[in-house]
C-alpha cells in the first residue's frame, strides 16, 4: 500500500530555537523534518524528510500492538517488542504444567511459534492526511453543542467507511484537542504468534521493586511474527498461513548505543496532558489519581488473594496484577511530583501566564478571553456527579470487559444497536467493530474465573452502596435491595445475597453461549431471563442518559478547546508537539546519565555486573540458572562480540533524554544510521509527572540495550534461529 507523504504546513513554524526545551516532544513524523537544523547539530546522518515518509526506511517497520510498540526486524515477519507487552500471549498460552509466564518461550522451529488466539493485531500506518478543513465546513457557527458532537461524529463515521474501502483499517484523530483533524490509515494484520520470550528472571527482573527505577538490569524483550493467506492479505489464524513479508525491516545493531550517542524512539505513545487547563490538573491531583491509586492498592489485595487459590487462577490473574502495579507505581510517582515536584504550581504558573497575555491585548480578549472561564464551567459540572458516574463505568465494565457484566452490556447494547442503519449505530456497535466483538468474547475465555469475576463486582458493588443520597443508581439499588440509609454490614450481606442469585442463573461463562447471544434481538434477550443480562438491561436508561449528558459536554469542548489550543500555540510561537493520542509518533534525544538526589548521580548504562550484584536466587531478582553460567563463562574469558570495551562487559539497560510514555513500550531506540540499538521500556519514576509538566533536565527513558538482547539469545538460550534471521 503506498502513502503520499504530507506536506503539513503546521501552525506557528516561526521561531524554532528555544520552543521546545531540551528533548521534549513527541513530533508527528510530518513535523520531523522543520527539525532538521537542530538534528544534524546533534549528529544526524540520515535524510530527515525519512521520517515523514510512513512506507520508506525506517518508517514502514514500525508497527503497533495496540497498547504497545514493535517493529519488524526480519524479512520473514519477525518482530520485537518487550517482553512485558507479550505477557497476554504468555498468559494465554499457559496451563500450570507448562507456564510460560515464568519459564518463558524459545521456538525452535516455525511450527512452535505459538498462536497470541483471537483480537490479536499488528497495525502498520501507511497513511496519514490532514482533514480539517473538510470538517470545519460543516460545522457553523450556529450549531448547538448537542448538533456540533452530531456533525462531527456523523462526518468521522463517513470519512472513516471511505478510508476503509480498500480493506484498511482508518482513524480519525483530533491533534490539539480538535484544532487538527487527521485522517490514519493502517495495515492490519491479525495472525500473531509469539516466536520468543525469556524467562521471567530476564524479562522482567526486578520486577515492582525495581519498575520504573534505575538502575535497572531487565532483559525487556521479546519476538512476535506476523502470519498472512497464502495469497499474502490478511487472515485470521490458520496452519496454512504463511510469514508476512515486510517491505521494510530493521536492522538490530550489534554495537548497541554508548553515552553522547544521538537515538530516536519511534512508536505509539498513549496519552500525555501537558496542554491540559490547571482546573483539569488540579482535579488529576485532588480526586482521580487518589481515587485510582486507593482503589489501584484494594483490588490488588484481592488479586494476590485469589492468586494463592490454585495454580489456575493465579495465571489466569498474573497479566491484571502486573498492570495494576504497574499503574500503581506510576500513579503515585505523578501524585508526588504534582505535590511535592511542584508540577502542580508549575503548571498554575503557566496558565497564569497565558491569562495575563490574553488580558493585555483588546483583540486577544475578545478572541479567548472566555474559553477558561467556559471550560471550567464545564468541569465544575461534571464534578458534581464524578463519583457515581466512575462507579457506575467502572462496575459495569468495559465493552467485553473481561467481565460476565461487561459481556452482558455488550450484548444489550449489540441488540439495541443492531437494527440501526450501520451510520445510526454508536460507533463501538458499527458492523466494523463486530468481529473484534467476538474476538474480545472468545479471548476472555482464557482469563475468566467465577470466584475472580464475583469478587471484582462485589468490590464494586460496594462502591456503588456507599455513594450518597443524590448520586445513587437506582435501577442498581432495587436489583439488589439496597439504600441510602443502609449500614455496611447490611449492604454487604444485600449484595452478597444478591450475588448468589446472580451467578447461581446465569450461564454467561460458556463461551459459546455468549456469542450466540450476539445476534439476539432485546425481545429474544428479555425471553432468555439471565440474570445479568436482566442487569444490564435494567442499567441501560441511566447508561443512555450519561451518553448524552456525555455528547453535549463534549459538543461544547469541541467549540471551546480548539481556541484554547490556539492560544497557546500563538502564545508559544513555535513548532510544538501535540500531546500523545496513540498515533505514530517520532521523539529524538541522547544517551546521558543524570543528577538523582543531592550527591547521587546515575550514570547511564548497566552491565552484567548488576545483575549478579542483585542476584537473590528468589523472588523477583532470581536470575535463571543458565544465564548464571554464561556469566562465569563470560568472566572465564569466553569471547563475545557484544562486550563494551568501555565498559569492559556487556551492556543491559541504559539511559537516554528522549521524550516518551505509557504505549512507547517496545518502542524501537534507534541510532543515527537508523538501526535499532535498542527498545525502550521505560521511564524514571521522579520524572512520570512529565506527562502533565515536562522536566527539561531530568526526565530520562530506559532501554534495553541491543547488544544485551543478542548476548541473551546467543549465550543464554541459543535462539539459533532467530539469530541467523536477523543477521539477513
Amino acid at each position: 500500500m503506498r502513502s503520499t507523504p504530507v506536506a503539513v504546513s503546521f501552525l506557528f513554524l516561526a521561531g524554532l530555537a528555544g520552543v521546545a526545551s531540551a528533548d521534549e516532544g513527541m513530533w508527528m513524523p510530518q513535523q520531523i523534518p522543520a527539525l532538521a537544523d537542530r538534528l544534524r547539530a546533534l549528529g544526524f546522518e540520515g535524510e530527515v524528510q525519512a521520517f515523514a515518509d510512513l512506507t520508506g526506511q525506517p518508517m514502514g517497520a514500525i508497527v503497533s500492538l495496540g497498547g504497545c510498540s514493535a517493529s519488524f526486524v526480519s524479512s520473514q515477519g519477525l518482530i520485537v517488542t518487550n517482553h512485558h507487552c507479550v505477557q497476554g500471549a504468555l498468559q494465554y498460552n499457559s496451563t500450570p504444567e507448562r507456564n510460560l509466564l515464568v519459564s518463558g518461550l524459545v521456538a525452535r522451529a516455525q511450527e512452535d511459534e505459538l498462536s497470541n488466539g483471537p483480537g490479536s493485531r499488528v497495525s502498520v500506518t501507511t497513511q496519514v492526511q490532514e482533514v480539517t478543513d473538510d470538517l470545519m465546513r460543516r460545522l457553523t457557527p450556529n450549531l448547538t453543542d448537542r448538533k456540533r458532537f452530531d456533525v462531527v461524529e456523523l462526518w468521522t463515521k463517513e470519512r472513516t467507511a471511505a478510508c476503509e474501502k480498500d480493506g484498511s483499517r482508518c482513524r480519525i484523530a483530533s491533534f490539539f484537542g480538535g484544532l487538527r483533524w487527521f485522517e490514519i490509515k493502517q495495515l492490519e494484520i491479525e495472525d500473531v504468534r509469539l516466536v520468543y520470550a525469556p524467562d521471567k528472571g530476564i524479562g522482567n527482573f526486578g520486577g515492582e521493586s525495581d519498575n520504573w527505577r534505575w538502575p535497572r538490569h531487565t532483559g525487556d524483550f521479546s519476538f512476535y511474527r506476523a502470519y498472512v493467506g497464502p495469497d499474502g492479505k490478511a487472515a485470521p489464524y490458520s496452519k496454512n498461513n504463511v510469514p508476512y513479508r515486510p517491505k521494510r525491516w530493521l536492522k538490530v545493531s550489534p554495537r548497541g548505543a554508548s553515552p553522547g550517542d544521538l537515538v530516536f524512539v519511534v512508536g505509539y505513545p498513549g496519552a500525555t496532558e501537558r496542554l491540559q487547563t490547571y482546573a483539569q490538573i488540579e482535579d488529576m491531583t485532588t480526586w482521580q489519581l487518589p481515587r485510582s491509586i486507593r482503589r489501584s492498592v484494594e483490588q490488588l489485595q484481592i488479586l494476590d488473594e485469589l492468586a494463592q487459590s490454585s495454580p489456575e487462577v493465579a495465571i489466569k490473574v498474573e497479566t491484571r496484577i502486573r498492570g495494576l502495579n504497574n499503574g500503581l507505581t506510576k500513579n503515585r510517582g505523578v501524585l508526588e511530583g504534582l505535590i511535592k515536584g511542584g508540577a502542580l504550581e508549575d503548571k498554575m504558573e503557566q496558565q497564569g501566564e497565558l491569562t495575563a497575555w490574553i488580558a493585555a491585548n483588546p483583540e486577544r480578549r475578545m478572541l479567548y478571553g472566555d474559553v477558561l472561564p467556559a471550560l471550567a464551567a464545564l468541569d465544575a459540572e461534571s464534578a458534581k456527579t464524578r463519583e457515581r458516574d466512575s462507579v457506575f463505568s467502572g462496575f459495569r465494565g468495559g465493552r467485553g470487559g473481561g467481565s460476565v457484566l461487561g459481556a452482558a452490556d455488550t450484548i444489550v447494547e449489540a441488540a439495541v444497536n443492531r437494527p440501526k442503519k450501520d451510520i445510526d449505530r454508536e460507533p463501538e456497535y458499527q458492523e466494523r467493530n463486530w468481529a473484534r466483538t467476538r474476538e474480545g468474547f472468545e479471548r476472555m475465555q482464557r482469563t475468566l474465573d467465577r470466584t475472580v469475576d464475583r469478587a471484582f463486582l462485589r468490590y464494586s458493588l460496594l462502591e456503588a452502596a456507599r455513594l450518597g443520597g443524590t448520586e445513587r443508581i437506582e435501577a442498581l439499588d432495587r436489583a439488589a435491595g439496597l439504600s441510602a440509609d443502609m449500614s455496611k454490614d447490611a449492604a454487604a450481606k444485600a449484595i452478597d445475597a444478591y450475588l448468589d442469585r446472580l451467578y447461581a442463573g446465569t450461564k454467561l461463562f460458556d463461551k459459546d453461549y455468549r456469542l450466540a447471544l450476539l445476534g439476539k434481538s432485546s425481545k429474544e434477550l428479555a425471553a432468555v431471563g439471565d440474570p445479568f443480562l436482566n442487569l444490564a438491561t435494567a442499567l441501560l436508561p441511566l447508561k443512555d442518559q450519561l451518553r448524552e449528558t456525555s455528547k453535549t459536554r463534549q459538543g461544547a469542548r469541541y467549540r471551546l478547546v480548539p481556541r484554547y489550543m490556539k492560544a497557546l500555540l500563538e502564545k508559544s510561537a513555535g513548532l510544538v508537539a501535540p500531546d500523545a493520542n496513540g498515533t505514530l509518533r517520532v521523539t529524538y534525544g541522547r544517551v546521558l546519565g543524570v543528577d538523582s538526589v543531592d550527591g547521587l548521580f546515575f550514570k547511564p548504562q548497566t552491565t552484567l555486573a548488576g545483575i549478579v550484584g542483585k542476584h537473590a536466587g528468589e523472588g523477583e531478582f532470581d536470575v535463571p540458572d543458565r544465564e548464571v553460567e554464561a556469566i562465569k563463562a563470560l568472566r572465564a574469558g569466553r569471547e563475545t562480540p557484544y562486550l563494551d570495551p568501555a565498559l569492559h562487559d556487556v551492556p543491559v539497560d541504559f539511559l537516554s533524554t528522549v521524550d516518551t510514555t505509557g504505549g512507547n513500550s517496545g518502542s524501537a531506540t534507534l541510532n543515527a544510521r537508523g538501526e535499532l540499538c535498542g527498545l525502550l521500556f521505560d521511564g524514571t519514576y521522579d520524572t512520570v509527572v512529565a506527562d502533565i509538566v515536562y522536566d527539561p533536565v531530568r526526565t530520562r527513558s530506559i532501554h534495553v540495550d541491543s547488544r544485551y538482547m543478542l548476548w541473551v539469545l546467543t549465550e543464554v538460550d541459543g535462539a539459533t534461529r532467530i539469530l541467523e534471521e536477523l543477521s539477513k
